[in-house]
């Protein structure tokens, strides 16, 4: 179905909307780590997008302010997800479009 996400494991990268909401959802505990949420449609996406950014004003959006657990949290997500992104093609220079 077109209107459903890949899941984080089959993203693109990873690196994308998406993927970057699979993560922050992990982050602050939202969904359980085994859950990449393929096959959620758009709709259930942006409820759990709608909730990690009322969580990410808690900390005006920035990891810097998190608490030190969710901030060793933070860094260790991304820091992985960065990695595999790259071994994937991912470019940080590159726009979102690409």
């Amino acid at each position: 179905m077109a209107n459903t996400y890949v899941g984080f494991n089959q993203d693109k990268h990873g690196i994308t909307q998406l993927g970057r909401i699979v993560l922050d959802s992990w982050i602050f505990g939202f969904i359980p780590e085994t859950e990449d949420c393929a096959g959620w449609d758009i709709g259930r996406m942006q409820n759990l997008m709608e909730r990690v950014q009322v969580e990410w004003d808690k900390y005006a959006g920035l990891p810097s302010r998190l608490p030190p657990e969710l901030h060793k949290r933070h860094s260790g997500f991304y820091d992985r997800a960065m990695a595999d992104a790259r071994e994937k093609g991912w470019d940080p220079e590159l726009g979102e479009d690409e």
